[in-house]
């Protein structure tokens, strides 16, 4: 069985783990709404991905929109 033959220094270490820190993610702004979103992600708050509509997404107007229909319906 091997064994190292000298003890590696606090500074060899922590060199090694120098690279081990998390790094931010880069964000960039959908061009539509001009929020800050992930690249190559459909943007959550409008729904465009690459100038097309992928999602449908419901805003809060229409939200309040279908609350008043069902409501109305009853």
């Amino acid at each position: 069985m091997s064994v190292p033959k000298k003890r590696r220094t606090s500074s060899s270490r922590n060199n090694r783990r120098s690279h081990h820190a998390l790094k931010q993610t880069g964000l960039v702004k959908c061009p539509k709404c001009k929020t800050m979103i992930l690249p190559h992600k459909v943007c959550q708050n409008c729904g465009y991905y690459n100038g097309e509509e992928i999602i449908k997404v419901k805003t809060a107007l229409d939200k309040k929109k279908e609350k008043k229909e069902k409501e109305a319906k009853q």
